[in-house]
């Protein structure tokens, strides 16, 4: 299937909320002092995501559509590819990831948002890396494997994150709600879900909710806006989503479990109506942390590397309206809050670099828009 490319702006929604923390896993985390050094290394225009590729080079998505390689250092860098796309509210040029065999295959995947029958809603697509006869490259063979359903009006909860698993067979991509709150519990709507596809977008084999009703692609459920998505060491999915006023979540993703939104969570609507809390025996899968005040999770690495050896293991996210980048002890299924560092800016993404440096890029909203790459002291 070819669709037409299309995409945008960014931004996460901003939440604060006015709900008393409550003891555990609640509550706003105090700043800790940075124990690493900072070093800007480029700058860009409202980015949204970036990659490592095997020589260490770096791919960065803008918002208003363009993909962009960048040598190692910083200092050279080529647009690879202007993608088509919806440029209203929460939407763009998202997330970019290089296939498992990239070194072979030279593929790229990516997603982005686009208008279309019904309104607009997030594609997953890919191209190849290609040699462009002037000493560059270009992103070619540009091909869309996957969209949404349905497309609605609004420019919101696109999600769009991507994740290969360990195996490298198949691929994790989170589909937010698109603030329409319902299609979060709808069998049929990929709305408000983790999907788990083909590496050619189709539903892949084996997916748990089909025998239920479920659209074939489901591999959970009842989540809200999904802006970040990463395998553990041992093959266990996490991944982390905007609550509504309170209640930001990181969640353990378990194939075939109900998350709950928009029947409980422990947030509040905007408009100050009740949602009742995650609570036992309710039915609904708990996030294993959460925020009250929130923290406006954007992307989400776990570490693995060996530049700081005492996070091994962790996770970490990229504050948005907390500005901050927010560490979380991850132990086997269960976790716990650990640092939270204020940036000074929205970080929208953070990656683990090739020698266990911890990158982050600035959401380039009201801040700038600079990658910047953290080291140990």
């Amino acid at each position: 299937m070819r669709l037409s490319l299309l995409a945008t702006l960014p931004i996460a929604l901003i939440a604060c909320s006015g709900n008393a923390p409550v003891e555990g896993q609640a509550g706003e985390t105090p700043p800790s002092a940075k124990p690493f050094r900072e070093t800007v290394v480029a700058d860009f225009v409202s980015p949204w995501a970036m990659a490592f590729l095997p020589d260490d080079r770096i791919v960065v998505t803008e918002k208003a559509g363009q993909m962009i390689l960048l040598s190692a250092d910083g200092k050279r860098r080529q647009t690879i590819a202007t993608i088509t796309v919806d440029a209203a509210g929460q939407g763009g040029l998202m997330d970019v990831v290089p296939a498992p065999d990239f070194t072979s295959s030279k593929r790229i995947y990516f997603s982005y948002s686009t208008a279309g029958a019904g309104g607009k809603g997030v594609v997953l697509a890919r191209g190849r890396l290609r040699a462009d006869g002037n000493g560059g490259e270009r992103l070619g063979e540009i091909e869309a494997l996957f969209q949404a359903r349905p497309f609605v009006e609004g420019g919101g909860h696109y999600s769009g994150r991507i994740a290969f698993s360990p195996d490298g067979q198949s691929l994790f991509f989170t589909n937010g709600e698109r603030q329409k709150f319902t299609p979060a519990q709808d069998p049929q709507a990929t709305l408000g879900k983790v999907l788990r596809l083909t590496l050619d977008g189709k539903p892949a084999p084996g997916n748990p909710l089909v025998a239920k009703g479920f659209a074939p692609e489901v591999w959970s459920y009842g989540h809200r806006n999904l802006l970040g998505i990463a395998f553990d060491a041992q093959g266990r999915l996490w991944e982390q989503e905007m609550g509504p006023k309170g209640g930001d979540e990181l969640n353990l993703v378990m194939p075939g479990r109900n998350y709950g939104y928009p029947n409980v969570s422990n947030g509040s609507h905007y408009d100050g109506r009740d949602i009742p809390d995650h609570a036992p025996g309710d039915g609904y899968e708990p996030p294993k942390v959460w925020w009250n005040p929130v923290i406006s999770p954007g992307g989400l690495m776990i570490y693995s590397g060996s530049m700081f050896p005492q996070w091994r293991g962790d996770a970490f996210i990229g504050g948005l309206s907390s500005q901050a980048l927010i560490r979380v002890d991850l132990d086997g299924q269960n976790a716990k809050k650990g640092d939270q560092w204020p940036m000074g800016a929205r970080i929208r993404d953070v990656e683990q670099g090739p020698d266990g440096a911890i990158w982050v890029i600035e959401d380039g909203g009201k801040s700038q828009g600079r990658l910047i790459r953290l080291t140990a002291k």
